[in-house]
């Protein structure tokens, strides 16, 4: 089973979304059985809080399901856990490599990098206010991400 963790701040708004959309993107692709994904936030800010509603609102406006999920920080096991841990900014990436200790298995990665805009952030809607923006982001990333894992195999 490939195990998938993404990671933003607070894991109330982006890294719940890409979840959220790659639990339905493999169920509709019927690879749900081959599947482990997750989120996690790098602060403690949001511990245990659900989903902020502009997440909701989103996904259910495009009809995607929620996963059912309340806040938590990743901590250092979650490395030897997961194959790929996928931050959605420059910061994520930031606070995973000082939290993981490193990187030395190359399994922490930017969503957009498995897109042509290798190395861009997702703004977080948190301070935006935009979920369309980042729901058209987190949804290209989590395609990209799947395709790239497809052609691994």
């Amino acid at each position: 089973m490939l195990k998938i963790l993404f990671v933003c701040h607070g894991n109330i708004c982006r890294s719940t979304m890409a979840e959220s959309i790659m639990c339905w993107l493999v169920k509709k692709n019927h690879l749900q059985e081959a599947y482990c994904i997750s989120s996690a936030a790098t602060s403690t800010e949001e511990i245990g809080n659900p989903p902020h509603k502009g997440t909701v609102n989103k996904l259910k406006e495009v009809g995607i399901p929620l996963v059912p999920h309340r806040a938590k920080q990743i901590s250092f096991s979650d490395y030897d856990n997961f194959d790929y841990i996928v931050g959605m900014d420059s910061i994520n990436i930031k606070y995973l490599n000082r939290m993981l200790k490193g990187d030395p298995d190359g399994k922490v990665s930017k969503l957009l990098d498995y897109t042509s805009r290798k190395g861009a952030d997702i703004a977080d809607p948190w301070y935006t206010g935009n979920f369309d923006a980042t729901y058209r982001d987190v949804n290209e990333g989590c395609d990209g991400l799947l395709a790239y894992i497809l052609e691994q195999k």
